[in-house]
């Protein structure tokens, strides 16, 4: 089998949300989004299976010339020639086309791509990633509704001009919901802004050590990433995990955070950064020999059903990964608007689960027709 075409499917009319979204770390400054363009790459074969990956910016012509004329199956190739640990700064992440690869592997192979890397499980718990900033009120009420869809595990935003709001949004949620829900945190202090006073490091540890007696699972980006000694107090101080990493740009830049012990949990996302499968897979294994955790960051909107897919994949065979990251935030981020293009959509169980689909590739079965009215 030989690989023959690569291309990108992409959208060009906006598709629209539910209104204006305003997503937590865009704020206080940002601009609301409206809309949306889809993408992803498809790579094509001489035996006519056809691999999918998500996109996140364009792919350079380096990766036609690695990939055109070769095995697909060689997908370690791949990764040494394009994607040990170059900076994806100037060019699109090759994360997507990695998850690609995999795709063809399992489907050449009549099996599903988490079966071929070795499972422990056919399913994976997810919590669900809420991505705006809403009152006490407004949140009690969403998360009440998320639990009745069967998630057991939320994730709420701490991105508010006065620290002391996002506590009592995390209380509010907390008495209202009970102790048998697990409540994760995303502070967004890595994100850029204008206008935001990102916290010091006495403001982190003021949040983390309100947030530790409601007992949130995780803080997650308290502090810059590279705040490497930051990070390591705040861990030393609390008992609480500390978690990030999700704009890595490759599995090498936690070396740091693995030597530090900065991070309890690694949040690699598969396509910010050149990562893909195969990083996840080579990163869930350091952090298991460091006695850490790994809990993919997961991108939301069009890149949700393919990122999701390959981070189930990639992690259903890692016993050092609790859960697995599920944006999704009515009537913003929903199963219609993320995952409309999917035949077999990824919906969550009575338990808190969602089980990995037992076809063969990543387990997305894409219908291009459905984009048809956007292109």
């Amino acid at each position: 089998m030989k690989i023959t075409k690569i291309e990108m499917v992409r959208t060009n009319k906006p598709i629209p949300l539910a209104g204006e979204y305003r997503p937590a770390w865009t704020q206080p400054d940002g601009v609301p989004q409206t809309s949306f363009i889809q993408a992803f790459h498809k790579i094509s074969t001489d035996e006519g299976i056809i691999g999918y990956g998500p996109v996140r910016g364009d792919v350079d012509e380096y990766v036609k010339r690695c990939l055109i004329g070769s095995d697909p199956f060689m997908i370690e190739k791949f990764w040494k020639s394009a994607m040990l640990g170059n900076d994806t700064f100037f060019r699109g992440s090759y994360g997507g086309i990695d998850i690609a690869l995999w795709d063809i592997a399992g489907k050449a192979s009549g099996q599903p791509v988490y079966k071929i890397l070795g499972a422990i499980s056919d399913k994976v718990k997810v919590y669900a990633a809420t991505s705006r900033l809403c009152s006490p009120e407004e949140h009690v009420e969403q998360i009440q509704y998320l639990m009745s869809l069967g998630f057991k595990a939320i994730k709420l935003r701490l991105h508010r001009p006065d620290f002391r709001d996002d506590i009592k949004v995390v209380e509010a949620v907390r008495k209202a919901c009970g102790d048998e829900l697990i409540i994760t945190v995303d502070c967004n202090q890595n994100h850029r802004s204008t206008v935001y006073q990102h916290w010091t490091w006495q403001t982190a540890l003021t949040v983390g050590r309100e947030l530790q007696d409601l007992g949130v699972y995780f803080f997650e980006e308290p502090l810059r990433r590279h705040d490497y000694d930051g990070l390591t107090m705040l861990s030393d101080e609390l008992d609480m995990y500390i978690a990030g990493g999700e704009h890595s740009q490759s599995i090498y830049d936690y070396r740091e955070h693995l030597r530090y012990g900065s991070y309890d949990i690694l949040q690699p996302d598969p396509v910010i950064g050149d990562i893909g499968i195969t990083g996840l897979r080579k990163l869930g294994h350091a952090a298991e020999f460091f006695d850490r955790m790994i809990i993919p960051h997961v991108s939301s909107l069009g890149a949700l059903a393919l990122s999701f897919a390959a981070a189930a994949a990639a992690v259903a065979g890692l016993r050092n990964c609790p859960m697995v990251e599920f944006p999704f935030d009515p009537p913003f981020l929903t199963t219609e608007s993320q995952q409309f293009y999917i035949r077999n959509k990824f919906v969550v169980d009575a338990d808190g689960y969602i089980t990995l689909p037992d076809i063969p590739g990543i387990g997305v079965d894409i219908d291009e027709s459905a984009l048809a009215p956007y292109m």
